[in-house]
């Protein structure tokens, strides 16, 4: 994994930024307190979100923001991806607004589901994240002074051995889980075997065959005992039908004398309403003589005989309506034509009113552009002045070149040439003074041998030595090598001088070349402007034309209108004029509706006339028919008053007073016996439930059997794979223990060349042990401060080549961050840990990231990001130094 870019809006410090990551070591340089922690955190909070920091949203969102994005661009396992979180803070506390996360598989929305996606790509959360690629700033002791269980447990995780001690955990839950069922299943067996043998004990189908012959008995007396009571029930029914046969009667009489009593009113209410219809027939006589005067009157005033029927009446309503129907139609097409011109003339004038809007627009417009026009045509003279100036510094620069050993163009290479003579020149220079320093330590080491009577070359005796004249040549020697260094340093003043000479013509020369670029700017927008302002012209002739012919237009449009409201005017007058003719046919319509009313309310009247005649009529008939049926029921009640026997009916009642008292009697023996046969059901659809339970009980047996012999297989299996899962991870732990322990030793002794230790233990319950060459041994707790940030540093840079040899291919490591590891460093130490980046990066691993103040490490950097933060707005911006003349001057700053 790789990140390529990340972009900034209101994270933290930032208001915005955006930057490039490439492959290689970056630095990200500045002074404390610029943002440059912040800058990565932005990515960890893309990657994880606000728990990656250890931080709330609140923390995340510039202060007075309203809304903060961050967006992040990486390459994993061969695909791009781009993810962006988008915080808004407008409400009571900051939410996350958007999450996405953009793949070549798949778009992932949501904190949730992107976190997951992120997770499983990586194949670690965000602690482990943390743990193994991201040294944070101020925490390069953290693995050290972990417990080695602490310890164990953040390297188990790394390394996924984690999982297996929770499939171990599973199997030994599940394992758990099967023995507690198993042993379930064993006390319900042996609960079965007691309630089988106790039912076997019981002896049911005796019992059965027992209860089932007393049952039969007793349905015997039942059948003999209900027998007897329906001979007694026949009995009391006859009784009982006489003397309801007598309450029949009794009940008719009283009917009779009812009907009677009803029929005797009802006649004397029919004869009372027939009186009354005899006064109502009356009354619309009278109506029928005054709706015939008012329909005479009314047809008088129109143009029909008086004597017209409904039909005329109504023909000529027909013909009135259709007539209206007509007028009501010219006024529509009037009032419509009317309404149209009307419409045209207001649509006339609103186009006027639009025409001469745009033609004062396009006026006003072709004004401005003539001011724009003198105004641009004197910035144009402004740059042909700048023009002139920079040609001017040109030439002024090109002077400097006249009386110069080299054309524009080769300052470079001559002043390579001669810091490379230079060079040379101090190298001489310095063997020289080593040579003169040696030569003049012998001659001293000499002349004291000598004074002690000693001969300088043997140390012998000086009298009679071959070697006492050779002091002499050596101090001859001496001078000339002094002679030889003064012109070595004549001539490094001169190279001096020429390289002064050689920087300042590359100065001219680069600054030159920045000259023409700006002029072939300068002289690019001269010709731009020159255009703009030619079409500038065009176009403001354009609009004055255009605002001509729209002004014409609206003078014709306007006598358009004109003519529109006085052709609406005439129809405006068409529609009053038919208006009157219409008054006076609903006059006319009024008064044959009168007409007609009158007609029809006649026609009303008769009708009821006849009908009360009719209804008169067929109450009288009616009231015929009522006396007719109250001789019949008078008739009736004298034979009803004559029909009754009292002999008769106490007779019956006698029979039916003791079939009643053997019936109760009867039923209380039978309630008896149906008691003693229900109970004798009861017990046994018991027995025969308990033989039915028996059969189960056995059949349970059997398959509880089965399955508790599955059980103790299951439980077998569970062992052997929580066992296998233990020696596997003990077997992953202490290989990967070996490995980290030899990378770890690989790594410490290439950065820490101290001649006191000899190697580094790491045992199987990761606990560190230093050893040192005298046979000792220390805690990494009792380095010195500098001597732990290397030992860490190794012991994370180990943890990481062993996660990416053990696992690329199929999950890349994300970047090596390294967080302002340089806190705990003296200068010596911190040349070693940019020995330890240069490792790093021979080992394959693809992005390195270092926060850092320190300059030292900036030697390191393929790519250079200086951060700095403004004092007057407390914004940090970042810039990406890819010229080394612009890190040549972050790092003298």
């Amino acid at each position: 994994m790789k990140f390529t870019r990340i972009s900034l809006e209101n994270f933290k410090c930032y208001g915005d930024a955006d930057l490039r990551l490439d492959p290689g070591v970056t630095v990200i340089h500045g002074v404390n307190g610029s943002g440059k922690t912040s800058l990565l955190e932005a990515a960890f909070f893309a990657l994880y979100g606000a728990r990656a920091l250890d931080a709330t949203l609140e923390e995340v969102v510039t202060t007075g923001a309203e809304e903060t994005v961050v967006e992040l661009w990486f390459t994993h396992a061969g695909g791009e991806y781009y993810l962006k979180r988008r915080v808004r803070a407008t409400g009571e506390r900051p939410t996350t607004a958007e999450c996405v996360l953009e793949g070549p598989e798949a778009t992932y929305d949501g904190a949730r589901d992107v976190g997951d996606r992120v997770a499983e790509l990586l194949r670690m959360d965000h602690e482990a994240f943390v743990n193994c690629a991201y040294v944070r700033q101020g925490e390069v002791n953290k693995l050290i002074n972990a417990t080695p269980g602490e310890r164990q447990d953040m390297i188990d995780e790394l390394l996924q051995l984690g999982k297996l001690e929770g499939y171990r955990s599973r199997a030994s839950d599940a394992r758990v889980g099967v023995g507690r069922v198993r042993d379930d299943k064993q006390g319900a067996l042996a609960q079965l075997d007691e309630q089988i043998e106790a039912k076997e004990d019981k002896d049911l189908p005796g019992t059965l065959n027992e209860l089932q012959t007393e049952l039969q008995e007793v349905n015997s007396e039942i059948d003999r005992f209900e027998e007897q009571r329906e001979a007694a029930v026949e009995t009391l029914e006859e009784a009982e039908s006489v003397l309801e046969e007598y309450e029949q009667k009794r009940e008719e009489l009283e009917t009779v004398e009812s009907e009677i009593e009803d029929l005797e009113a009802t006649i004397a209410e029919t004869e009372r309403e027939r009186e009354s219809l005899q006064s109502e027939l009356g009354e619309l006589q009278s109506t029928v003589e005054d709706r015939e005067a008012t329909a005479q009157s009314a047809l008088e005033e129109s143009d029909l005989d008086v004597d017209a029927d409904v039909a005329a009446i109504e023909e000529r309503l027909a013909e009135l309506d259709e007539r209206d129907e007509q007028l009501r139609n010219e006024i529509e097409e009037h009032r419509l034509e009317a309404s149209e011109h009307a419409s045209e003339a207001e649509s006339a004038r609103d186009r006027v009113d639009s025409l001469e809007s745009q033609a004062a627009e396009k006026r006003q417009r072709a004004d401005e552009l003539e001011a724009e026009i003198e105004s641009a045509e004197s910035k144009l003279d402004e740059r042909r002045e700048r023009m002139d100036e920079l040609d001017e510094q040109i030439d002024e620069l090109r002077a400097q070149f006249e009386d110069a050993p080299v054309d524009v163009g080769d300052a470079q290479q001559h002043r390579e040439a001669i810091a490379d003579d230079l060079d040379t020149v101090r190298d001489e220079l310095t063997e020289l003074s080593a040579e003169i320093d040696r030569q003049r330590e012998a001659i001293e080491e000499a002349e004291a041998l000598l004074a002690a009577g000693k001969c300088p070359e043997c140390g012998q005796d000086v009298e009679g030595s071959p070697h006492v004249e050779s002091l002499g040549e050596r101090r001859e020697d001496l001078e000339k090598l002094k002679d030889e260094r003064g012109e070595r340093r004549q001539h490094r003043d001169r190279l001096q001088e020429r390289l002064e000479r050689a920087e300042t013509l590359e100065d001219a020369e680069d600054e030159i070349e920045r000259l023409r670029e700006r002029r072939e700017t300068v002289e690019g927008l001269l010709e731009e402007q020159a255009a703009d302002i030619e079409s500038d012209r065009e176009r403001m002739t354009e609009l004055r034309e255009s605002a001509a012919d729209l002004e014409e237009e609206a003078e014709q449009v306007l006598e358009d209108a004109e003519q529109a409201e006085q052709q609406a005017e005439q129809a405006r007058q068409q529609v009053g004029s038919i208006n009157e003719r219409r008054t006076e046919l609903r006059e006319r319509r009024q008064r044959l509706e009168a007409a007609l009313e009158a007609l029809e309310a006649i026609d009303d009247a008769e009708r009821e006339i006849e009908r009360l005649r009719e209804r008169r009529s067929d109450l009288a008939e009616t009231n015929g028919e009522r006396r007719e049926r109250l001789a019949e029921k008078r008739e009736r009640r004298s034979e009803l008053e004559e029909a009754a026997d009292d002999s008769q009916i106490e007779a019956a009642k006698a029979e039916k007073q003791n079939a009643t008292e053997y019936i109760e009697q009867v039923d209380e023996q039978l309630a008896s016996l149906r008691e003693r046969r229900d109970d004798l059901q009861n017990r046994i659809g018991g027995v025969k439930q308990e033989l039915e339970t028996l059969e189960e009980l056995r059949e349970r047996r059997e398959e509880l059997a089965t399955v508790l012999e599955r059980l103790e297989s299951l439980y077998e299996e569970t062992e052997q794979l929580e066992s296998m899962y233990g020696q596997l991870r003990a077997e992953l732990r202490r290989r990967n223990v070996e490995t980290l322990e030899r990378m770890l030793n690989d790594t410490f002794e290439l950065i820490y060349q101290n001649a006191s230790y000899s190697r580094i233990e790491l045992d199987g319950d990761y606990e560190l042990t230093i050893h040192q060459k005298n046979g000792d041994t220390l805690d990494p707790e009792q380095l010195s401060g500098g001597e732990r940030a290397l030992f860490n540093l190794s012991l994370r840079t180990a943890i990481y080549r062993l996660l990416s040899e053990g696992i690329e291919g199929t999950a890349p490591m994300p970047p090596l961050v390294l967080d302002e590891p340089t806190v705990f460093l003296d200068s010596g130490h911190v040349s070693q840990l940019v020995a330890l980046i240069e490792r790093m990066r021979e080992l394959g691993v693809e992005q390195i990231v270092v926060v850092s103040h320190d300059e030292e490490l900036i030697g390191a950097a393929d790519d250079l990001v200086h951060v700095e933060k403004d004092p007057t707005s407390n914004r940090s911006h970042v810039e990406r130094l890819d010229s080394p003349v612009l890190a040549e001057a972050v790092e003298s700053d």
